[in-house]
């Protein structure tokens, strides 16, 4: 059976899921004939939470002989309530999940809930260190950590106490890494963090967000596609709106983390922009890109919500013109604030996330009846699905995994849009299972 990883929540958990696997194989767990499997798990909402613990009891019922080890942000902040389950053999934090002696030093089976704990302070750290791995999500694109943490206290938000303080990676040892990325084949590459635009701030110089994108798209010339995995739009600096809207392999594609429409409610939420000013942002945006597309984070139901300051954050999707949105049906998380304010009743909380969603939806919708006729750059995730440039998912019976077809999108059903190859045919090799570690792409 080897080393299992299950991950759940972000994209930056993804990528770390790639490196855990690596270290704990490197420490030679699951050679003992029985395997091992690490969830890698998310504290974003209490229904991560319940998803997790549901998965790794029916692990266990599938694998009794199994090691089971978790991990991840909801393990950081809730080690006694892991290490409690009879299921689970080790609960490491997430300081400890991205270092191979973690994995050989773990407690035998049997052991008490305290004895199964390995999780330190994660405040205490403060260093991002390059865990670089040069192939994860398929055989598509890669990702590339950048930052975590987060000096930030939203008052709903239990992640900065999962990641710790804002630490960066050093901007040479992320152009080192997309260099080699693009040299074993990769186009499109992701950077991600949990607050991607306070990168630089506790470096040398306090570098910005902007000027990394920038350096990265001056000293790796030969990168096709670079995206954002979410931002901050009151954070983002002149030169990140510079290279939106003059780099053409920067991805038109934007996720913003706005969470609500309503100043009160961002006031409540502590959050550090206003209503006018997503809307400001989203207008400025568009006019020097005018192709770029929008998705957005949008909290429903937070506590004290009324129904008028509930129609800001549903009228804000047409405002800000947003094609892609994450709903959040708000969760109260023990030790936030948030959960000590008046709460609403979860019907109401349920009503208005389904109302997001719908609003959702026809937005989404809309942006695909409009592009359909248009010509796209499609990069094939897996076979018969590719991804537009713009964030589309494509139906396209073409191209192999990691390879740019260029297309034409004829239709829309269920939910995506229809292609087919254009003229021009396919551009650009896949990437080789040689030029990447360990095959994996």
């Amino acid at each position: 059976m080897g080393v299992e990883v299950v991950s759940f929540g972000c994209r930056l958990n993804t990528y770390e899921s790639a490196v855990m696997k690596r270290e704990a194989e490197a420490a030679g767990l699951g050679e003992d004939g029985r395997g091992a499997i690490v969830f890698n798990t998310c504290a974003v909402t209490a229904e991560a939470v319940r998803q997790a613990r549901q998965q790794i009891r029916k692990a266990r019922r599938e694998n009794p002989d199994a090691r089971i080890v978790v991990t991840g942000c909801a393990a950081q902040t809730e080690p006694g309530r892991f290490a409690e389950m009879a299921e689970v053999d080790a609960v490491l934090g997430n300081g400890e999940k991205l270092v191979s002696g973690s994995y050989a030093r773990l407690p035998d089976f049997g052991v008490s809930a305290e004895e199964k704990i390995r999780v330190n302070d994660i405040m205490s750290v403060t260093e991002t260190a390059s865990h670089m791995i040069d192939a994860i999500e398929g055989r598509s694109r890669a990702i590339v950590q950048i930052q975590n943490g987060c000096d930030h206290r939203c008052t709903f938000c239990i992640i900065p106490y999962g990641r710790g303080n804002s630490r960066s990676v050093p901007m040479g040892a992320v152009v080192d890494q997309m260099q080699r990325l693009v040299a074993a084949g990769y186009h499109e590459v992701v950077l991600s963090g949990v607050d991607m635009t306070s990168w630089g701030a506790d470096l040398p110089g306090a570098p910005t967000l902007g000027r990394l994108v920038q350096t990265i798209l001056a000293r790796v010339p030969e990168l096709k596609r670079l995206r954002l995995s979410s931002i901050d739009s009151i954070e983002a600096d002149a030169a990140l709106v510079e290279a939106v809207a003059s780099e053409k392999r920067f991805m038109p594609h934007l996720h913003l983390s706005l969470q609500a429409g309503d100043d009160m409610i961002l006031k409540r939420m502590k959050r550090r922009h206003g209503r006018a000013d997503s809307i400001r942002f989203c207008a400025e945006i568009r006019e020097k890109r005018p192709d770029i597309v929008f998705g957005a984070d949008i909290i429903a139901g937070f506590p004290t919500e009324t129904e008028a300051m509930f129609e800001n954050s549903l009228s804000i999707v047409a405002e800000c013109g947003l094609t892609y949105l994450h709903v959040f049906p708000f969760s109260p998380r023990a030790g936030t604030p948030a959960a000590r304010m008046p709460q609403l009743e979860k019907a109401v909380i349920k009503h208005r996330a389904a109302r997001l969603r719908a609003a959702g939806e026809a937005a989404h919708a809309a942006h695909l009846a409009r592009l359909v006729g248009s010509r796209q750059s499609l990069l094939v995730e897996r076979e018969g699905l590719g991804r537009a440039e713009n964030f589309t998912l494509c139906r396209i019976d073409a191209g192999l995994p990691g390879e740019i077809v260029d297309a034409i999108l004829t239709g829309v059903a269920d939910g995506m849009a229809i292609a087919r190859p254009a003229d021009a045919g396919r551009e650009c090799p896949a990437p080789s299972a040689e030029g990447t570690k360990d095959g994996h792409g």
